[in-house]
């Protein structure tokens, strides 16, 4: 076995298909957001605006923020010391667990690493933990709940995407005997539609299964406190578990579950992924807590980005631009192929000191690719202008397909 050139040729497939990802090479500016410096194929720092942050709302730069992380690191110092349960179990991870609980409704919350892990080891967990359950999967979750969901050992079935009738027939045809869970997600990024919850809860109901909703791209950006969708549509309350990150709209890093007691007691007890990790640092987690206390008071944030999303939007179907439907934040922009939307991101960079990333296969169908924009309260519609009047500019030059301006 020649083991290089098998390695060479899984990067060249990639090359071949278009959909080699490059990871550019910036730093943000603090309190600058979203201006950056960008190191990236040219000698120094370019000043660049980052249209692709997850950190929906800024918070990774709020000052309250800011200051809570570097109090904590000069109170405590840096890591954590160990996993939950060997040193790693803070005064401030319990505080943060309580804040999480208490924004959802439930009874308590667990801690992870990522939201990634929070899925994985949660669902792979419950799996093992009801013999001879099926999980039945919305067919675009996230790859970390489909890694959990077959970890878990579980018989699984797939729905098509916010498909009740389908998820309907699955259940009928189900063993009416066996434990059942409904892993699905409140708004998927990549399109930026809303799954349709208080519908699969009384599915849930009507069929004795629990239901397990993936908040994460949600999580501070709706509902009167930032408890996502499930607040804002006051379903809390009838989902089993609520799945979340404190990564995106909270700005800094990890991921969690908020659910009663006794599962979270389960989780904790029985997850390899929560057990055997090293706990998040207390800096990390004085950040989040000073994140999530003040998106709990303040609708300041969410209202302006989504203003921005709602100029961005309207800007880019009057040029005909081939925005595509979304109800929420995300803001993408359909391309259709990996190379040509690895182009228009390198010209946008390169030219124009914007970046924003191509969405490639696997993480869209092939067919689909795109460039998915997430404006927050820190664009100015003066950015926005800029940034469509050159995506006209590239779609000219690249003569790309534009649409009829309703």
């Amino acid at each position: 076995m020649n083991y290089q050139h098998v390695f060479n040729q899984a990067i060249e497939r990639l090359h071949a298909e278009g959909r080699y990802r490059v990871f550019i090479d910036i730093l943000r500016n603090k309190g600058m957001f979203p201006n950056a410096r960008c190191f990236h194929g040219h000698n120094g720092p370019k000043p660049i605006t980052v249209w692709c942050s997850n950190d929906y709302l800024a918070m990774g730069q709020h000052p309250k923020v800011v200051a809570a992380m570097e109090e904590a690191l000069h109170d405590v110092g840096a890591g954590s010391g160990g996993t939950r349960n060997i040193g790693g179990n803070t005064h401030y991870h319990i505080d943060l667990e309580h804040e999480l609980a208490d924004l959802h409704g439930k009874e308590g919350a667990l801690l992870f690493t990522s939201g990634y892990v929070s899925n994985e080891a949660t669902l792979a967990t419950l799996g093992k933990v009801l013999p001879g359950c099926i999980i039945f999967s919305d067919e675009l979750n996230h790859a970390s709940m489909i890694a959990g969901i077959r970890n878990s050992g579980c018989e699984k079935r797939v729905f098509r995407h916010n498909d009740l009738a389908h998820l309907r027939e699955l259940l009928e045809a189900a063993d009416p005997d066996a434990p059942k869970l409904i892993a699905f997600e409140s708004v998927y990024s990549m399109d930026g539609d809303i799954g349709p919850i208080a519908a699969i809860c009384d599915l849930a109901d009507e069929f004795n299964a629990l239901t397990y909703c993936d908040e994460v791209h949600a999580v501070g950006m709706y509902g009167p406190r930032g408890g996502g969708i499930t607040e804002r549509d006051e379903v809390a309350h009838r989902v089993t578990i609520i799945e979340g990150t404190l990564g995106k709209a909270f700005g800094v890093m990890g991921g969690y579950i908020a659910a009663d007691q006794v599962i979270i007691d389960v989780i904790r007890s029985y997850a390899p992924g929560f057990i055997f990790t090293t706990s998040l640092s207390p800096v990390l987690v004085a950040g989040v807590l000073a994140s999530v206390r003040h998106l709990k008071s303040s609708q300041e944030e969410r209202d302006a980005q989504q203003a921005a999303a709602a100029f961005l939007k309207a800007e880019m179907a009057d040029k005909g631009l081939p925005v595509m439907p979304s109800v929420t934040h995300i803001v993408p922009l359909m391309v259709g192929d990996p190379v040509k939307a690895k182009r228009i991101s390198d010209i946008l960079l390169a030219e124009y000191g914007i970046y924003v990333q191509p969405i490639n296969f696997p993480t869209v169908p092939r067919g689909t690719e795109r460039l998915r924009f997430t404006p927050g309260p820190s664009h100015s519609e003066e950015m926005m202008r800029e940034l469509v009047q050159a995506l006209v500019e590239i779609w000219d030059r690249l003569e790309l397909e534009f649409r009829q301006a309703a």
